[in-house]
């Protein structure tokens, strides 16, 4: 089942914010994020906002959401516009679940939502998250006419066992069909990966790696696998059925895929994604990664203005609800102090290529980046140029030097 949702202080009835959020809110980008929170089964290592049907019963069904989610995007633009932070949006995400269980016509209409209330900016990156066996031809043609821009594939693995343990549904071959019909719908690609998954060989892990590339995406993101409690594959690897994982493994398969997506062109631009060019970068989690303002649509979604932080509630039938009754779907939001504002300055920024400016550091801590380039984790050049950019080293570390740069 979805993990717990963060404490927090309660959350105004009506959706409204403190009007020092519009401070500054100019020079920040706004982004959309709508989550649908549907899949078609649950893969064992899932803790995220999703149900199957069989989760959700008879509560929270497919049909009528995207206008759950409109009642949501009208409350956005009413709170942000009444504290004068309303502007057009730079980036609109739609994740999941799979977003693709839903008819393109209603994710159109969403999109046609955020498009109505707030406006696009013009070019606009426009996200959609889809399986590979989720979509046909006519699906994604559909989401591009609907202004899709971008399409991002869970991949996860080109090799069957490695699959099967993650409890995908979908065929090593889909990948690569459903490639095609994207770029045949004019859209760019991206294709995640996730690595570390219990019996996956050395072997295993590059085979994925040269089935990924193969398929000529503009972006590929890979991630470690977390084994999260309370997940299907937790309670497997407490039962001893699979193996747990071994981090020096982990460390192993993430250099070789540095080595591996390096030679094929693709450069890292965060610690887990790697693009072919600059502009081919997703601007979406560029603004999470640098502090932008993004509006989170959708049952469990995050949400984060001018420094203030809320999240709704999980269940669709709750969310649904709620929205019905004209009442704002959050559970709880949080203000963060300068402090805390800080530190995930600091955590976030220095996982980015662009680096983190070393002036913005404490004296302590800018002390410290000497240490760092001494022990190869921080990039010595860079540092010189005022700029703390992580080292391969130092991204398979990353944890260690944030602690250093927050002492």
């Amino acid at each position: 089942m979805p993990s717990a949702l963060p404490d927090g202080q309660p959350a105004p009835p009506d959706g409204r914010l403190p009007g020092h959020v519009a401070d500054g809110a100019a020079d920040r980008e706004l982004g959309i994020y709508v989550h649908v929170p549907f899949c078609a089964s649950r893969c064992g290592y899932c803790d995220f906002t999703t149900y199957t049907a069989a989760e959700l019963g008879g509560g929270g069904d497919r049909a009528g959401y995207h206008a759950a989610v409109l009642a949501e995007l009208a409350l956005a633009a009413r709170v942000l516009d009444g504290v004068g932070a309303a502007r057009p949006v730079s980036t609109v995400f739609l994740g999941g679940g799979t977003p693709t269980l839903l008819p393109p016509a209603e994710l159109a209409r969403m999109l046609d939502g955020v498009r109505e209330r707030f406006g696009l900016r013009p070019g606009a990156e426009v996200t959609v998250e889809a399986n590979p066996d989720s979509v046909t031809g006519e699906d994604l043609a559909a989401l591009a006419a609907a202004g899709g821009t971008r399409v991002s594939f869970g991949m996860q693995s080109a090799v069957p066992h490695v699959l099967a343990t993650l409890e995908r549904t979908h065929e090593p071959a889909a990948v690569s069909w459903a490639v095609a019909r994207a770029r045949d719908a004019g859209l760019a690609v991206s294709l995640d990966l996730i690595y570390g998954t219990p019996g996956e060989s050395p072997g295993d892990w590059r085979a994925s790696l040269e089935a990924a590339v193969g398929c000529g995406p503009d972006h590929v993101s890979a991630y470690s696998l977390v084994i999260e409690p309370g997940t299907r594959m937790a309670a497997r690897l407490r039962r001893g059925e699979i193996p747990g994982t071994v981090q020096d493994d982990l460390a192993a398969r993430y250099e070789e895929a540095e080595g591996f997506l390096a030679g094929a062109g693709y450069r890292w631009y965060e610690v887990s994604n790697w693009a072919r060019e600059p502009e081919q970068a997703c601007r979406h989690n560029l603004g999470y990664w640098r502090g932008a303002d993004w509006w989170g649509a959708g049952p469990g979604a995050h949400s984060h203005v001018g420094g203030v932080r809320w999240w709704n509630v999980r269940h669709p039938a709750d969310y649904s609800a709620r929205l019905a009754e004209g009442t704002s779907p959050a559970a709880g939001r949080e203000e963060p102090d300068a402090e805390q504002r800080h530190a995930e300055r600091v955590l976030l920024g220095v996982r980015l290529a662009e680096g983190f400016p070393v002036a913005e550091l404490s004296p302590g801590p800018r002390r410290a980046v000497a240490g760092l380039v001494a022990d190869g984790l921080v990039d010595g050049a860079a540092a010189v140029r005022g700029r703390v950019v992580l080292t391969l080293r130092g991204r398979l570390l990353a944890d260690a030097v944030v602690r250093a740069l927050l002492d």
